[in-house]
Protein backbone atom coordinates (compact mmCIF):
# COMPACT_ATOMS: atom_id res chain seq x y z
CA UNK A 1 0.00 0.00 0.00
CA UNK A 2 1.31 3.31 -0.79
CA UNK A 3 0.78 6.08 1.77
CA UNK A 4 2.97 8.71 1.09
CA UNK A 5 2.03 11.64 -2.28
CA UNK A 6 3.67 14.60 -2.92
CA UNK A 7 3.25 15.87 1.06
CA UNK A 8 2.94 13.40 3.13
CA UNK A 9 0.46 10.95 3.66
CA UNK A 10 -3.03 12.58 2.53
CA UNK A 11 -6.87 11.82 1.91
CA UNK A 12 -10.26 11.77 3.02
CA UNK A 13 -10.75 12.23 7.00
CA UNK A 14 -12.29 8.90 8.30
CA UNK A 15 -12.21 7.20 4.81
CA UNK A 16 -8.50 6.82 3.11
CA UNK A 17 -7.28 8.37 6.71
CA UNK A 18 -8.85 6.69 9.17
CA UNK A 19 -7.55 6.77 12.92
CA UNK A 20 -6.32 2.89 12.25
CA UNK A 21 -4.65 4.02 9.90
CA UNK A 22 -3.11 7.67 11.59
CA UNK A 23 -2.22 5.46 14.61
CA UNK A 24 -0.49 2.72 12.40
CA UNK A 25 1.22 5.68 10.59
CA UNK A 26 2.39 7.07 13.81
CA UNK A 27 3.77 3.75 15.01
CA UNK A 28 5.49 3.02 12.39
CA UNK A 29 7.43 6.61 11.77
CA UNK A 30 8.07 5.70 15.85
CA UNK A 31 10.11 2.78 15.00
CA UNK A 32 11.88 4.80 12.26
CA UNK A 33 13.11 7.75 13.86
CA UNK A 34 13.66 5.31 17.57
CA UNK A 35 16.63 4.33 15.46
CA UNK A 36 17.51 7.52 15.05
CA UNK A 37 17.12 8.88 18.81
CA UNK A 38 18.33 11.28 20.64
CA UNK A 39 15.73 12.73 22.61
CA UNK A 40 12.81 10.66 22.40
CA UNK A 41 10.44 13.35 22.06
CA UNK A 42 8.16 14.04 18.89
CA UNK A 43 6.63 17.17 18.16
CA UNK A 44 2.93 17.48 16.62
CA UNK A 45 1.23 20.67 15.58
CA UNK A 46 -1.97 20.68 13.03
CA UNK A 47 -4.69 23.59 11.32
CA UNK A 48 -8.12 24.07 12.30
CA UNK A 49 -9.38 20.85 10.66
CA UNK A 50 -12.50 19.38 12.75
CA UNK A 51 -10.79 15.89 11.89
CA UNK A 52 -7.55 17.28 13.40
CA UNK A 53 -9.11 16.00 16.68
CA UNK A 54 -9.45 12.35 15.96
CA UNK A 55 -5.82 12.30 13.99
CA UNK A 56 -3.87 13.89 16.57
CA UNK A 57 -5.35 11.62 19.33
CA UNK A 58 -4.59 8.83 17.05
CA UNK A 59 -1.18 9.48 16.45
CA UNK A 60 -0.13 10.43 20.09
CA UNK A 61 -1.80 6.94 20.93
CA UNK A 62 0.48 5.12 17.91
CA UNK A 63 3.69 7.19 19.58
CA UNK A 64 3.01 6.41 23.31
CA UNK A 65 2.62 2.90 22.66
CA UNK A 66 6.45 2.43 21.22
CA UNK A 67 7.57 4.53 24.39
CA UNK A 68 7.33 8.23 22.82
CA UNK A 69 6.83 11.17 24.75
CA UNK A 70 4.87 13.48 22.70
CA UNK A 71 4.44 17.41 22.84
CA UNK A 72 1.60 18.93 21.15
CA UNK A 73 1.45 22.50 20.31
CA UNK A 74 -2.02 22.66 18.59
CA UNK A 75 -2.75 25.00 15.68
CA UNK A 76 0.34 26.62 14.09
CA UNK A 77 1.48 26.91 10.44
CA UNK A 78 3.66 24.02 8.95
CA UNK A 79 6.69 25.96 8.58
CA UNK A 80 6.74 26.80 12.19
CA UNK A 81 6.40 22.75 13.48
CA UNK A 82 9.98 22.33 11.07
CA UNK A 83 11.68 25.29 13.18
CA UNK A 84 10.27 24.52 16.30
CA UNK A 85 10.86 20.61 16.04
CA UNK A 86 14.59 21.32 15.31
CA UNK A 87 14.56 24.17 18.08
CA UNK A 88 13.17 21.62 21.47
CA UNK A 89 15.47 19.03 19.96
CA UNK A 90 12.86 16.70 19.43
CA UNK A 91 13.62 13.73 17.27
CA UNK A 92 10.61 14.45 14.96
CA UNK A 93 7.97 16.79 13.78
CA UNK A 94 4.30 16.19 12.67
CA UNK A 95 2.08 18.42 10.79
CA UNK A 96 -1.34 17.50 10.81
CA UNK A 97 -2.74 19.48 7.60
CA UNK A 98 -4.03 18.81 4.24
CA UNK A 99 -2.75 22.49 3.18
CA UNK A 100 -4.59 24.23 0.60
CA UNK A 101 -7.57 20.91 1.03
CA UNK A 102 -10.94 21.73 1.81
CA UNK A 103 -12.05 20.49 5.36
CA UNK A 104 -12.74 17.04 4.08
CA UNK A 105 -9.36 15.94 3.57
CA UNK A 106 -6.31 15.79 5.93
CA UNK A 107 -2.77 15.07 5.97
CA UNK A 108 0.12 13.97 7.89
CA UNK A 109 3.68 15.17 6.97
CA UNK A 110 6.69 13.87 8.81
CA UNK A 111 9.92 16.15 9.34
CA UNK A 112 13.27 15.16 10.82
CA UNK A 113 15.22 16.55 13.34
CA UNK A 114 16.62 19.29 11.53
CA UNK A 115 13.41 20.26 10.49
CA UNK A 116 13.34 19.06 7.39
CA UNK A 117 10.91 17.36 5.14
CA UNK A 118 11.61 13.29 4.81
CA UNK A 119 13.48 11.96 1.64
CA UNK A 120 11.65 9.51 -0.65
CA UNK A 121 13.62 6.75 0.89
CA UNK A 122 12.94 7.17 4.26
CA UNK A 123 9.24 7.42 3.34
CA UNK A 124 9.87 3.99 1.56
CA UNK A 125 11.30 2.85 4.85
CA UNK A 126 8.59 3.85 6.82
CA UNK A 127 6.27 2.17 4.23
CA UNK A 128 7.81 -0.74 4.54
CA UNK A 129 7.73 -0.38 8.18
CA UNK A 130 3.52 -0.26 7.84
CA UNK A 131 3.40 -3.23 5.90
CA UNK A 132 4.89 -5.61 8.74
CA UNK A 133 2.52 -6.12 11.12
CA UNK A 134 4.67 -8.80 13.34
CA UNK A 135 7.42 -5.35 13.89
CA UNK A 136 4.55 -3.08 15.16
CA UNK A 137 3.30 -5.55 17.09
CA UNK A 138 6.75 -6.17 18.85
CA UNK A 139 7.33 -2.67 19.01
CA UNK A 140 5.10 -2.07 21.47
CA UNK A 141 5.62 -1.37 25.05
CA UNK A 142 4.66 -1.72 28.22
CA UNK A 143 3.99 -0.31 32.20
CA UNK A 144 6.65 2.01 32.85
CA UNK A 145 8.04 2.28 29.07
CA UNK A 146 4.85 3.48 27.89
CA UNK A 147 5.24 7.35 26.69
CA UNK A 148 3.78 10.42 28.26
CA UNK A 149 1.44 13.75 26.24
CA UNK A 150 1.72 16.89 27.01
CA UNK A 151 0.50 19.80 25.31
CA UNK A 152 2.08 23.26 25.45
CA UNK A 153 0.41 26.57 24.57
CA UNK A 154 3.25 29.05 24.65
CA UNK A 155 5.76 27.76 21.81
CA UNK A 156 4.13 30.42 19.44
CA UNK A 157 6.25 32.72 20.88
CA UNK A 158 9.37 31.14 19.68
CA UNK A 159 8.00 30.60 15.98
CA UNK A 160 6.93 34.80 16.58
CA UNK A 161 10.62 35.92 17.63
CA UNK A 162 11.85 33.65 14.71
CA UNK A 163 9.76 35.09 11.67
CA UNK A 164 10.23 38.74 13.69
CA UNK A 165 14.33 38.30 12.75
CA UNK A 166 13.90 37.75 9.35
CA UNK A 167 12.95 41.04 9.04
CA UNK A 168 15.58 43.46 8.31
CA UNK A 169 15.99 45.30 11.80
CA UNK A 170 16.29 48.56 10.07
CA UNK A 171 13.06 48.44 8.76
CA UNK A 172 10.02 49.19 10.04
CA UNK A 173 6.36 48.58 8.85
CA UNK A 174 5.37 51.54 10.51
CA UNK A 175 3.25 53.03 7.70
CA UNK A 176 2.14 50.03 5.50
CA UNK A 177 -1.04 48.96 5.60
CA UNK A 178 -1.52 44.99 4.89
CA UNK A 179 -4.75 43.02 4.31
CA UNK A 180 -4.34 39.74 5.43
CA UNK A 181 -6.40 36.79 4.85
CA UNK A 182 -5.60 33.56 7.10
CA UNK A 183 -7.84 31.29 5.18
CA UNK A 184 -9.70 30.45 8.72
CA UNK A 185 -6.34 28.51 9.05
CA UNK A 186 -3.28 27.63 10.66
CA UNK A 187 -1.91 30.83 10.44
CA UNK A 188 -5.40 32.49 12.34
CA UNK A 189 -3.61 33.87 15.23
CA UNK A 190 0.62 34.24 14.47
CA UNK A 191 0.24 36.19 11.31
CA UNK A 192 -1.68 38.96 12.34
CA UNK A 193 0.19 39.25 15.55
CA UNK A 194 3.60 39.48 13.67
CA UNK A 195 2.42 41.98 11.11
CA UNK A 196 1.34 44.49 14.21
CA UNK A 197 3.87 44.08 16.64
CA UNK A 198 6.01 45.13 13.58
CA UNK A 199 4.43 47.99 12.95
CA UNK A 200 2.02 47.40 10.19
CA UNK A 201 -1.80 48.49 9.86
CA UNK A 202 -3.74 45.10 9.71
CA UNK A 203 -7.09 44.42 8.38
CA UNK A 204 -7.67 40.66 8.96
CA UNK A 205 -9.72 38.56 6.73
CA UNK A 206 -11.27 34.90 7.54
CA UNK A 207 -9.14 34.05 11.00
CA UNK A 208 -12.56 32.56 12.60
CA UNK A 209 -11.81 28.55 11.87
CA UNK A 210 -14.27 26.51 13.19
CA UNK A 211 -13.24 23.29 11.97
CA UNK A 212 -14.79 23.59 8.50
CA UNK A 213 -14.28 26.59 6.79
CA UNK A 214 -10.43 26.32 6.09
CA UNK A 215 -9.99 27.43 2.54
CA UNK A 216 -13.49 27.92 2.06
CA UNK A 217 -13.81 30.87 -0.57
CA UNK A 218 -10.58 32.50 0.51
CA UNK A 219 -6.97 31.76 1.58
CA UNK A 220 -4.53 31.51 -1.54
CA UNK A 221 -6.96 29.80 -3.78
CA UNK A 222 -9.91 32.39 -3.92
CA UNK A 223 -8.08 35.80 -3.94
CA UNK A 224 -11.71 37.86 -4.57
CA UNK A 225 -12.55 38.95 -1.15
CA UNK A 226 -8.87 40.12 -0.30
CA UNK A 227 -8.41 41.56 -3.89
CA UNK A 228 -11.78 43.73 -3.11
CA UNK A 229 -10.79 44.48 0.30
CA UNK A 230 -7.16 45.88 -1.03
CA UNK A 231 -8.80 48.49 -3.17
CA UNK A 232 -11.57 49.31 -0.62
CA UNK A 233 -9.29 50.01 2.53
CA UNK A 234 -6.64 51.69 -0.04
CA UNK A 235 -3.57 48.88 1.20
CA UNK A 236 -0.38 49.16 0.46
CA UNK A 237 -0.37 45.08 0.01
CA UNK A 238 -2.29 42.10 0.15
CA UNK A 239 -1.52 38.50 1.56
CA UNK A 240 -3.14 35.22 1.20
CA UNK A 241 -2.00 32.20 3.03
CA UNK A 242 -3.10 28.94 2.64
CA UNK A 243 -4.78 26.49 4.93
CA UNK A 244 -1.43 25.22 7.12
CA UNK A 245 0.37 29.14 5.91
CA UNK A 246 3.66 27.52 4.48
CA UNK A 247 2.51 29.29 1.37
CA UNK A 248 1.01 32.68 0.29
CA UNK A 249 -0.51 35.07 -2.73
CA UNK A 250 0.27 37.97 -3.18
CA UNK A 251 -1.97 41.01 -4.24
CA UNK A 252 -1.13 44.65 -5.61
CA UNK A 253 -1.95 47.88 -4.57
CA UNK A 254 -4.58 48.00 -7.27
CA UNK A 255 -6.14 44.49 -5.98
CA UNK A 256 -4.54 42.48 -8.53
CA UNK A 257 -2.92 39.18 -8.37
CA UNK A 258 0.93 38.89 -8.59
CA UNK A 259 1.88 35.37 -10.88
CA UNK A 260 4.33 33.42 -8.24
CA UNK A 261 6.15 33.47 -10.81
CA UNK A 262 6.82 37.07 -10.83
CA UNK A 263 7.19 37.06 -7.24
CA UNK A 264 10.20 35.13 -7.09
CA UNK A 265 11.80 36.75 -9.70
CA UNK A 266 10.90 39.87 -7.94
CA UNK A 267 12.62 38.51 -5.13
CA UNK A 268 15.38 36.65 -6.13
CA UNK A 269 16.95 39.61 -8.16
CA UNK A 270 16.04 42.16 -4.57
CA UNK A 271 18.21 39.48 -3.21
CA UNK A 272 20.97 39.51 -5.83
CA UNK A 273 21.00 43.23 -5.75
CA UNK A 274 21.67 43.33 -1.80
CA UNK A 275 24.30 40.01 -2.12
CA UNK A 276 22.06 38.22 -0.06
CA UNK A 277 21.52 35.62 -3.35
CA UNK A 278 23.56 32.83 -2.67
CA UNK A 279 24.85 29.79 -5.58
CA UNK A 280 24.45 32.14 -7.95
CA UNK A 281 20.69 31.21 -8.91
CA UNK A 282 17.27 30.60 -7.81
CA UNK A 283 15.24 27.12 -7.93
CA UNK A 284 11.99 26.71 -9.32
CA UNK A 285 9.72 23.74 -10.80
CA UNK A 286 9.11 22.45 -13.81
CA UNK A 287 6.02 24.14 -13.81
CA UNK A 288 7.38 27.57 -13.71
CA UNK A 289 7.48 30.03 -17.03
CA UNK A 290 10.14 30.20 -19.31
CA UNK A 291 9.64 33.86 -18.58
CA UNK A 292 11.33 33.20 -15.54
CA UNK A 293 14.47 31.58 -16.28
CA UNK A 294 15.18 33.95 -19.36
CA UNK A 295 15.13 37.08 -16.59
CA UNK A 296 17.23 35.38 -14.50
CA UNK A 297 20.09 35.02 -17.36
CA UNK A 298 19.37 38.55 -17.62
CA UNK A 299 20.50 39.03 -14.53
CA UNK A 300 23.54 36.93 -14.88
CA UNK A 301 21.46 34.19 -12.68
CA UNK A 302 20.40 30.61 -13.28
CA UNK A 303 17.34 29.21 -12.88
CA UNK A 304 17.55 25.58 -11.55
CA UNK A 305 14.29 23.51 -12.17
CA UNK A 306 13.00 20.72 -9.93
CA UNK A 307 10.21 18.37 -9.82
CA UNK A 308 6.86 19.65 -8.47
CA UNK A 309 6.88 19.78 -4.69
CA UNK A 310 8.87 22.18 -2.33
CA UNK A 311 10.74 19.58 -1.04
CA UNK A 312 12.39 18.72 -3.99
CA UNK A 313 13.43 22.67 -4.51
CA UNK A 314 15.09 22.35 -0.97
CA UNK A 315 16.87 19.45 -2.61
CA UNK A 316 18.18 21.51 -5.50
CA UNK A 317 19.11 24.35 -3.40
CA UNK A 318 21.02 22.36 -0.96
CA UNK A 319 22.94 20.68 -3.72
CA UNK A 320 23.84 24.27 -5.48
CA UNK A 321 24.16 25.80 -1.94
CA UNK A 322 21.56 28.65 -3.45
CA UNK A 323 19.50 30.16 -0.47
CA UNK A 324 16.15 31.18 -2.33
CA UNK A 325 13.74 29.11 -4.31
CA UNK A 326 10.01 27.85 -4.53
CA UNK A 327 7.14 26.82 -6.85
CA UNK A 328 4.91 28.94 -9.12
CA UNK A 329 1.98 27.84 -6.30
CA UNK A 330 3.10 30.10 -4.11
CA UNK A 331 5.58 28.00 -1.69
CA UNK A 332 8.65 30.10 -1.54
CA UNK A 333 11.86 29.05 0.28
CA UNK A 334 14.31 31.35 1.58
CA UNK A 335 16.48 28.60 3.91
CA UNK A 336 17.92 31.51 5.93
CA UNK A 337 15.18 31.69 7.92
CA UNK A 338 13.16 28.83 6.79
CA UNK A 339 13.55 24.87 6.62
CA UNK A 340 10.16 25.04 3.77
CA UNK A 341 7.98 27.16 2.23
CA UNK A 342 6.68 29.77 4.83
CA UNK A 343 4.03 32.13 3.71
CA UNK A 344 4.95 34.76 6.55
CA UNK A 345 8.80 34.93 5.45
CA UNK A 346 7.65 35.35 1.97
CA UNK A 347 5.45 37.99 3.36
CA UNK A 348 7.47 39.81 5.02
CA UNK A 349 10.50 39.58 2.53
CA UNK A 350 8.11 41.23 0.07
CA UNK A 351 7.06 44.29 2.54
CA UNK A 352 10.82 44.66 2.60
CA UNK A 353 11.41 44.73 -0.94
CA UNK A 354 8.55 47.34 -0.72
CA UNK A 355 9.94 49.65 1.51
CA UNK A 356 13.69 49.44 0.77
CA UNK A 357 12.65 50.69 -3.17
CA UNK A 358 10.21 53.09 -2.19
CA UNK A 359 7.69 51.70 -5.14
CA UNK A 360 4.25 50.32 -5.12
CA UNK A 361 3.83 46.42 -5.44
CA UNK A 362 2.44 46.65 -9.51
CA UNK A 363 5.84 48.86 -10.37
CA UNK A 364 8.18 46.10 -8.53
CA UNK A 365 6.79 42.88 -8.36
CA UNK A 366 6.31 42.56 -11.79
CA UNK A 367 10.10 42.90 -13.38
CA UNK A 368 9.39 40.53 -16.35
CA UNK A 369 6.33 39.55 -19.12
CA UNK A 370 5.33 36.09 -18.80
CA UNK A 371 4.74 33.93 -21.88
CA UNK A 372 0.97 32.58 -22.30
CA UNK A 373 0.55 29.48 -20.43
CA UNK A 374 -2.68 27.18 -19.44
CA UNK A 375 -2.67 25.17 -16.93
CA UNK A 376 -5.92 22.45 -16.93
CA UNK A 377 -6.75 19.75 -14.21
CA UNK A 378 -8.46 17.33 -15.55
CA UNK A 379 -10.64 14.66 -12.87
CA UNK A 380 -10.03 11.48 -13.84
CA UNK A 381 -10.89 8.38 -12.43
CA UNK A 382 -7.62 6.31 -12.42
CA UNK A 383 -4.07 7.41 -13.35
CA UNK A 384 -2.90 4.64 -15.59
CA UNK A 385 1.25 4.95 -16.34
CA UNK A 386 1.94 8.20 -19.10
CA UNK A 387 3.97 5.70 -21.11
CA UNK A 388 0.96 3.56 -21.39
CA UNK A 389 -1.54 5.86 -22.74
CA UNK A 390 -1.66 5.20 -26.78
CA UNK A 391 -1.43 8.17 -28.59
CA UNK A 392 0.33 10.21 -25.93
CA UNK A 393 3.61 10.53 -27.51
CA UNK A 394 2.74 11.43 -31.33
CA UNK A 395 0.39 13.90 -29.60
CA UNK A 396 3.47 15.41 -27.51
CA UNK A 397 5.47 14.73 -30.84
CA UNK A 398 2.91 17.44 -32.41
CA UNK A 399 3.05 19.79 -29.67
CA UNK A 400 7.05 19.69 -30.05
CA UNK A 401 6.91 20.72 -33.62
CA UNK A 402 5.15 23.28 -32.59
CA UNK A 403 7.82 25.16 -30.16
CA UNK A 404 5.01 24.52 -27.25
CA UNK A 405 6.36 23.40 -23.82
CA UNK A 406 4.41 20.65 -21.80
CA UNK A 407 4.04 19.28 -18.94
CA UNK A 408 2.08 16.79 -18.03
CA UNK A 409 1.39 14.66 -14.65
CA UNK A 410 -0.67 13.21 -12.15
CA UNK A 411 -1.38 15.33 -8.75
CA UNK A 412 0.39 13.70 -6.44
CA UNK A 413 -2.48 13.73 -3.57
CA UNK A 414 -5.73 14.09 -6.01
CA UNK A 415 -7.15 11.75 -8.71
CA UNK A 416 -6.17 14.84 -11.51
CA UNK A 417 -3.93 15.20 -14.38
CA UNK A 418 -2.48 18.71 -14.60
CA UNK A 419 -1.85 19.67 -18.15
CA UNK A 420 0.56 22.40 -18.71
CA UNK A 421 1.02 23.92 -22.07
CA UNK A 422 3.55 27.09 -22.68
CA UNK A 423 4.71 29.05 -25.92
CA UNK A 424 5.95 32.68 -26.45
CA UNK A 425 2.58 32.95 -28.47
CA UNK A 426 -0.32 31.88 -27.32
CA UNK A 427 -2.59 31.98 -30.67
CA UNK A 428 -3.35 28.30 -30.85
CA UNK A 429 -3.20 27.27 -27.18
CA UNK A 430 -7.09 26.85 -26.56
CA UNK A 431 -7.55 24.89 -29.08
CA UNK A 432 -4.71 22.65 -28.70
CA UNK A 433 -5.55 22.41 -24.54
CA UNK A 434 -8.99 21.44 -25.76
CA UNK A 435 -7.67 18.91 -28.01
CA UNK A 436 -5.37 17.78 -24.59
CA UNK A 437 -8.42 17.85 -22.64
CA UNK A 438 -10.64 15.27 -24.67
CA UNK A 439 -7.85 12.83 -25.35
CA UNK A 440 -7.38 12.20 -21.75
CA UNK A 441 -10.98 12.36 -20.91
CA UNK A 442 -11.81 9.19 -23.59
CA UNK A 443 -7.97 7.90 -21.90
CA UNK A 444 -8.27 7.87 -18.53
CA UNK A 445 -11.91 8.42 -17.93
CA UNK A 446 -13.45 5.33 -20.28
Amino acid sequence: MKLFGTDGVRGEAGSFLSAELAMKVAMAAGIYFKAHSTTNKILIGKDTRRSGYMIENAIVSGLTAIGYDVIEIGPMPTPAIAFITENMRCDAGIMISASHNSFEDNGIKFFNAHGDKLSAKVEKEIEDIYQNEELLLDAQVTAKNIGKAKRIDDVIGRYIIQLKNSFPRELTLQGMRVVLDTANGAGYKVGPTVLEELGADVIILHNKPDGFNINEGCGALHTKNLCDSVVKFRADLGIALDGDADRLVVVDEKGEVVDGDQLLGALGSYMNDKTLLKGGGIVSTVMSNQGLEDFMESKGLKLFRSAVGDKNVLEIMKREGINFGGEQSGHVIMSDFAKTGDGLVSALQTLALLIDTKKKASEVLRPFKLYPQKLVNINIKMKKPLDKIVGLDSKLKELDELNIRHLIRYSGTENKLRVLLECREGKKMNSLMADMIEFFQKALNA
